[in-house]
């Protein structure tokens, strides 16, 4: 409970700086993990350093799976035996259009672009790689990833995380606890750039 005698007293307690001892930290909401739901090898990296600013979009390597290259095998045959069967028999023909939409369905749980079985179906050429895109934009944290390396389905490849928000984790002093509420906005120096002023929000 704070007594206070003057209007410029109060404006004095109210803009008084609360020192704090604090770490940043990501966003957890804005950090992501690349990894594949197939086994396969990494034939190239195209984003190969920590510390490099990816656009969502932006290829990141080119794999090769044996796995892949079946599903899609089995989904150009599915294609082909749709059209070679448009005069069957209407058992044979639904069939036919179960397995096309399971093969295909397989694919896109692999996480495999519209775009790409655009192609396959256009083509009825299976391709021996696929390339990988990072799904946000950010800066790369972590590459366990090397050219030639086997990887496993959920293993990871890259953390991607938008630096653009970060968290302050803040210790404050028990004196100055009263001083902070959930929803204040902040100012923050760190000593890292004493010049500049960050703002943010008390979470």
């Amino acid at each position: 409970k704070l007594g206070v005698k003057t209007e410029t007293a109060t404006l004095r307690e109210i803009t008084r700086a609360v020192r704090a001892v604090g770490t940043l930290q990501v966003n957890e909401r804005v950090l992501h993990t690349v990894t594949t739901k197939f086994e396969g090898w990494i034939q190239k990296l195209l984003v190969s350093t920590t510390g490099e600013t990816v656009r969502r979009g932006q290829p990141l390597m080119v794999v090769y799976s044996p796995e892949l290259i079946t599903a899609q095998q089995e989904y150009i045959v599915a294609t082909k035996g749709m059209q070679a069967l448009k005069d069957a028999s209407p058992d044979m023909q639904a069939n036919m259009r179960t397995l096309m939409e399971g093969s295909v369905q397989r694919l896109r749980n692999w996480d495999i672009s519209e775009q790409e079985l655009e192609r396959l179906k256009k083509e009825a050429q299976p391709t021996n790689s696929i390339t990988l895109h990072s799904p946000v934009s950010g800066v790369v944290l972590e590459k366990p990833s090397l050219k030639g390396m086997r990887f496993m389905p959920g293993e990871m490849l890259y953390r991607i995380a938008d630096l653009s928000t970060l968290w302050l984790l803040a210790d404050v002093f028990e004196q100055d606890l009263g001083w902070v509420r959930v929803g204040q906005a902040v100012k923050i120096r760190v000593s890292a750039y004493p010049e500049r002023v960050f703002t943010g929000k008390v979470a």
